[in-house]
């Protein structure tokens, strides 16, 4: 089996030197450089082109986010893995930037190095959102959560929630989604006390949100295929159905 290279950049000490025990401990994984420094990562990751790069969110001078950002713009193709607390805004903020997982904080180290034994198996392509030590969703409103942090759409937008009630309406009554105009929207609106065509308005945006932030192949990836390519997209009862779908046929509700 050949060892990947891997960069660690983690602000929390006791994180940091256990997952450089781990490694040093297997034979899969060699760590070329560990720090809690920013933009010493930048540089180090620039210069050595690991296999890996594990970022903290939390860091000495650039944050998570700023490394993941400045790391992309120059090297496109590096592949990036996330850490830090379970905070849905922090997520989508990594996701957007280009992190393909992340691991959420506090983590099992030996969960994690079974994580990270997965994605080097993994091709490029294949981008995921693996939140290792995060409390699998129970709701049907933390599951469809789930897939809206996994595909870019962020929950500050109005076309969140609408898009949210009227995925759970049609997991209840899968019928509605024959009606879109004039059942689903309407109660969606009465709900939030607001008009029909404002909600599909705001769930269009919701959804071009999505699209227009590249993430492609995080959604083939939450539905199994390759449903959409390039600037494809669908239409709004055409993503509530397909959620829907999803989610009542893996008995997931």
């Amino acid at each position: 089996m050949r060892s990947h290279s891997v960069i660690l950049l983690e602000s929390n000490t006791a994180v940091l030197e256990q997952l450089q025990e781990a490694f040093a401990a297997g034979k899969d994984f060699n760590v070329l450089y560990a720090g809690d420094d920013g933009d010493e990562g930048i540089k180090r990751v620039l210069q050595l082109k690991p296999d890996l790069v594990i970022v903290g969110m939390f860091l000495k001078g650039t944050d998570g986010c700023g490394v993941i950002r400045a790391v992309k713009k120059t090297w496109f193709e590096a592949k990036i893995v996330a850490t830090g607390m379970s905070t849905d805004s922090l997520i989508e903020r990594a996701l957007k930037e280009g992190a393909i997982y992340y691991l959420v904080k506090p983590f099992s180290i030996p969960n994690v190095i079974e994580r990270l034994r997965e994605l080097m198996k993994d091709k490029p392509d294949e981008a995921k959102d693996l939140s290792v030590g995060k409390r699998q969703p129970v709701t049907t409103e933390e599951k469809i959560s789930e897939i809206f942090i996994s595909i870019g759409i962020p929950p500050h937008i109005k076309g969140y929630g609408y898009l949210r009630e009227g995925i759970k309406m049609t997991i209840e009554r899968p019928y509605i989604i024959n009606s879109v105009t004039k059942e689903l929207y309407p109660s969606i609106a009465k709900k939030f006390d607001t008009t029909a065509s404002k909600v599909e308005r705001a769930i269009r945006h919701a959804i071009e949100v999505a699209w227009n932030r590249g993430r492609i192949e995080a959604i083939n990836a939450i539905f199994g295929a390759r449903i959409y390519l390039g600037s494809e997209k669908p239409t709004n009862s055409e993503f509530i159905a397909l959620v829907a779908d999803k989610l009542i046929l893996e008995n997931m509700v």
